[in-house]
């Protein structure tokens, strides 16, 4: 049975920091019920966030032209930059300790704003010589606006770990969703009254800001003007090898935009950024909603092997039978997805979004492998992952970039069936799992999604191309392309869930547990 709990290997044993006091565990119930809680307003959080953002980008989409989009994608990669200081190393320190004492918190909190501080100075000042670089100068301004948002997010910092250790999403998903819609409301109508680029550093500002007073009102902790070295090197012990998985994440993940930007220039960024953006939100709301739970899950689980093992396997074979359709999905539908949300000017951006979703598919499954290092005490183990998936994606950008970006893109979906086997080949040594029983997990929601693409082609022979000849568009473009999403989506998802059924009742039966489970949740959560 795959899964099944196995002795870990003395060698491989996972290493946890000394502690003054350990808490009592949390018995498996107690466990669950947090973390289904958590993963509620988690849930709340991610796609209210996410449907307020991708409002104000898909009004963005429309209205500025992919060139001046690339500009955008390229401020965007510096501030991602930046906020690796701010987003790693001390926060996942604190939510993965054991036991905190009151100077961890201050030191963390003190260091954060120091480190906005001396960012926001930096991003201001090197503004113009970045834009210099890429030979943009209109991007040295709207690097200097975002400066201000680093000062910003180190002011809640500790505040979310805090809230993250305690299970408390729903201050979380509070502070997300009144954040976005203001600073959605912001965007879109500095975008609609013309402010361009603008609006996108009016809407980050807004949200950041509107996020961060939220999550202040949401916690009770203040913190107090004191320092503690021994603290800071406590938490800098782990904390540093954090940082080094987000600067390495960071060129993983962010290089691409530069290097795309800086070899092809701004107009190929911008339907690279716009094919990455369909891959990014379905991986948000499919993933981040259990991972930002992993974290503090696995963290309370990492004394008890058999039932970490358990949860790590039971994550991913439920998120591989999400996720293989979902981006399956997404290939097919491409052309649709693209008119729909974007427009006609970025239909070149079909193939692109087509090569992305197979990255989507390993993308989703491997997404917990970070959690599952750091909660063991491995983070190490993150940074050479990272580091090896840099090495391969920028060996596959100097042999492919010559041929455009379609040959990019195939390169980097080549990188990703490179890497994640020897990642999850890591992660089943460290857990004493047996490799070839957890990817055996995956074959029949693989099966079963690949088997949705002649049902979905043959609903689009059979019946949308009928109702495009008779009833040309119904009228309106984007009402066809709507309907024509639900119809195939339809088929897909039906075909899918039969496939499921007949193949693995296991899985089926998760899928009706897990409904009633957030149905119930949902009927007797009590307002705050």
């Amino acid at each position: 049975m795959a899964c099944s709990p196995s002795p870990l290997p003395p060698s491989l044993s996972p290493h946890h920091p000394p502690t003054v006091s350990t808490p009592t565990p949390p018995t498996a119930t107690q466990l669950k019920r947090a973390a289904v809680k958590g993963a509620l307003w988690a849930a709340i959080q991610n796609w209210g966030s996410q449907a307020s953002s991708l409002v104000v980008f898909f009004v963005l989409a429309r209205l500025l032209q992919p060139e001046a989009f690339g500009l955008v994608a390229l401020a965007n990669g510096c501030l991602a930059f930046m906020q690796i200081f701010l987003e790693q190393g001390f926060a996942q320190a604190l939510i993965q300790r054991r036991t905190l004492e009151p100077e961890h918190l201050d030191t963390a909190f003190w260091t954060n704003v120091a480190i906005g501080v001396v960012g926001s100075g930096l991003s201001f000042g090197v503004a113009g010589w970045i834009a210099a670089g890429f030979s943009q100068p209109q991007l040295a301004p709207i690097l200097r606006g975002f400066s201000l948002i680093f000062l910003v997010v180190s002011l809640r910092g500790t505040q979310q770990a805090l809230l993250e250790r305690q299970f408390n999403y729903k201050a979380i998903a509070a502070r997300s969703i009144f954040g976005i819609v203001a600073g959605g409301a912001v965007g879109i109508g500095m975008a609609v009254t013309g402010w361009g680029v603008w609006s996108l550093v009016g809407q980050q500002l807004i949200s950041r800001t509107v996020g961060t007073l939220v999550l202040w009102m949401a916690s009770d902790w203040r913190p107090r003007l004191r320092f503690s070295w021994p603290h800071f090197q406590q938490l800098f012990d782990f904390g540093s090898s954090l940082l080094a998985v987000g600067f390495v994440g960071f060129f993983n993940t962010r290089i691409n935009d530069f290097l795309i930007g800086y070899f092809l220039g701004p107009v190929a960024l911008g339907y690279y950024t716009i094919a990455y953006r369909v891959l990014q939100v379905s991986t948000q709301l499919l993933v981040r909603t259990t991972s930002s739970v992993a974290l503090p899950t696995f963290s309370r689980l990492s004394h008890d092997l058999p039932r970490f093992r358990l949860a790590f396997c039971s994550v991913t074979r439920l998120t591989s039978a999400i996720a293989f359709p979902l981006f399956i999905g997404i290939g097919v539908l491409a052309p649709q997805l693209v008119l729909l949300l974007f427009g006609q000017t970025w239909l070149p951006a079909v193939p692109i979004v087509r090569l992305l979703a197979i990255s989507g598919m390993m993308r989703s499954i491997s997404f917990f492998k970070s959690s599952v290092l750091i909660a063991i005490g491995q983070p190490i183990w993150t940074v050479r992952l990272k580091l090896l998936s840099v090495v391969v994606n920028l060996a596959g950008f100097a042999i492919t970039y010559r041929w455009g970006l379609l040959a990019v893109t195939a390169a980097i979906v080549v990188r990703g069936l490179v890497v994640f086997p020897i990642g999850q080949w890591v992660i089943s040594r460290l857990i004493a799992l047996s490799l070839k029983q957890y990817l055996q997990q995956f074959a029949v929601p693989l099966v079963s999604a690949i088997a949705m693409i002649p049902v979905m082609l043959t609903a689009q022979w059979a019946v949308i191309s009928p109702v495009e000849t008779v009833l040309p568009h119904l009228g309106n473009p984007i009402l066809f392309d709507l309907l024509s999403l639900s119809i195939l989506s339809s088929f897909g998802v039906g075909s899918y869930l039969l496939s499921i059924r007949l193949l693995s009742p296991q899985i089926f039966r998760d899928f009706l547990r897990i409904g009633r489970l957030l149905r119930s949740k949902t009927a007797h959560q009590k307002p705050a």
